[in-house]
């Protein structure tokens, strides 16, 4: 199945995007570059958000795709999100949108994008993990129709995901999608 989207901004990232991503990714969650936006996580965490290696293995994941929104002028990356496929829930990671341009309404593109992606493929439920000290951004998913469960998972110690400067958790929220 080819996923059909109705902003033409919108489409699947290839293997030929991972660089573009990977700059996009860490510019906006982390190092000084993320704080001309309001999603940076240099407060919470060290290094890198993602690395090559990472992307190329969530694009290779069975029932995973990663969305890009791309410049409808120049074609430039501007925005992504991970979703993945899981037993009938979808599950959403790394939005991202470019620092310069967060607070334009891509963030919310993409997340319609998601929602149409998820009854493609038979979800009704769109679940996602959200940094439990990120009020800012658990606020604006929830203006979005995402709710807390009350489930929390444990951050990764993983060292490509990120060094945390303190203790951190997720915490997990849904949507019911149509």
């Amino acid at each position: 199945m080819i996923p059909q989207f109705s902003n033409p901004n919108i489409s699947i990232a290839t293997k030929e995007d991972v660089a573009d991503l990977h700059r996009l990714v860490n510019s906006a969650y982390r190092g000084d570059s993320s704080r001309k936006g309001w999603t940076t996580e240099a407060d919470l965490l060290d290094g890198q958000r993602t690395s090559e290696k990472l992307l190329l293995e969530m694009m290779e994941e069975a029932e995973a795709v990663i969305l890009k929104y791309t410049d409808p002028a120049e074609g430039l990356l501007q925005a992504c999100v991970y979703l993945k496929n899981k037993s009938g829930k979808l599950y959403l990671g790394m939005l991202t949108v470019s620092p310069e341009l967060q607070a334009k309404g891509i963030g919310k593109q993409l997340l319609a994008a998601a929602e149409s992606y998820a009854g493609q493929v038979n979800c009704t439920t769109i679940q996602m993990t959200v940094i439990s000290v990120r009020s800012e951004l658990i606020a604006w998913y929830e203006r979005h129709g995402f709710r807390k469960t009350g489930q929390t998972e444990p951050f990764p110690t993983d060292p490509e995901f990120g060094l945390p400067k303190q203790a951190l958790e997720f915490i997990v929220m849904e949507k019911t999608v149509s």
